[in-house]
């Protein structure tokens, strides 16, 4: 029996190999990043919080794509290894920030090396239309960027 011919409808195809391209540079950047003794998820944490001095735990969630139990976890171990430190916020003494200490400042100097390598090794491949592909994953991430509540109407809660 032959197989009927299936031509996927379009954008199949795109929505795969962006995916296996985010799985190949996601692999890439883990084993660059564990070879200095980090991760990815503490990697863009510390990014964000080196960018941005001390953040609340749900912008770091937001940045670092986590969710709360999860990245609390993760939290808990970077401050153990002096990588971060919690603080309460100068302005509402109800919020805890997270920021970086200097061991973290060091560490990400580290990271930001190794995925720097990872991100040649991808430009190397595209040549002149890295530029290209950054300004489409740009437009794509905006438009695919979840819309929020109109202002003054609070966010559905899922359970």
């Amino acid at each position: 029996m032959v197989a009927p011919d299936r031509t996927p409808p379009d954008g199949d195809e795109s929505i795969r190999l962006l995916s296996l391209a985010e799985r190949a540079v996601t692999q890439r950047l883990d084993l660059a990043l564990r070879a200095q003794g980090g991760g990815i998820d503490q990697w863009r944490i510390l990014s964000l919080l080196v960018e941005r001095g001390g953040s609340p735990m749900n912008v770091v969630a937001d940045h670092a794509m986590l969710l709360a139990p999860k990245l609390s976890k993760l939290v808990d171990r970077m401050v153990s290894a002096n990588l971060v430190l919690r603080r309460p916020d100068e302005h509402d003494r109800r919020r805890v920030l997270i920021a970086a200490t200097a061991r973290g400042r060091a560490a990400l100097s580290t990271w930001d090396a190794a995925c720097a390598t990872v991100q040649q090794e991808f430009r190397d491949v595209l040549g002149p239309d890295a530029a290209v592909l950054d300004d489409l994953l740009r437009r794509l991430s905006r438009g695919l960027a979840p819309a929020g509540p109109p202002p003054g109407v609070p966010a559905a809660r899922t359970t």
